[in-house]
């Protein structure tokens, strides 16, 4: 499991972490019954506060992904509902999206710029019926 923290984001350390597990989970990364990391472990291996970890398993639980079984370890659960699933789909997707304005505004492109490069890329998505490659320089 590999996760990434910005220093430089404006997005909380806890909030990347849970976000990170929310897209592991959502893209089959992370399934139903895999274990992860202790909080310490992953305290350490992130260079990060104790309780900023806790405090991000603690939310993740309280969402019912996952399930912290003292002694044993936490645990990714099984989506509680078809929706429960689907939603985490959602969130994922909006994930993806900050994500990706919070570096465009990084690189200090505008909004206009932004939405204006977006639109021509979905739109030949749309007419192409491919997602665009990554590699396209245009």
């Amino acid at each position: 499991m590999q996760i990434e923290i910005d220093l430089l984001s404006k997005i909380p350390i806890y909030v990347q972490i849970i976000d990170q597990i929310k897209h592991m989970i959502a893209t089959g990364h992370l399934k139903p019954g895999d274990q992860l990391l202790t909080v310490r472990q992953m305290a350490t291996d992130l260079r990060v506060n104790f309780n900023t970890v806790a405090r991000a398993y603690r939310m993740l639980d309280e969402e019912g992904l996952i399930s912290t079984q003292h002694g044993r370890g936490t645990y990714i659960l099984p989506p509680s509902t078809e929706e429960s699933g689907e939603r985490l789909r959602r969130q994922d997707i909006e994930w993806l999206t900050r994500q990706y304005l919070n570096e465009a505004a990084n690189l200090e492109y505008s909004a206009q710029e932004v939405q204006r490069i977006f639109e021509r890329i979905i739109n030949d998505w749309i007419n192409g019926g491919a997602p665009p490659p990554i590699h396209d320089d245009n």
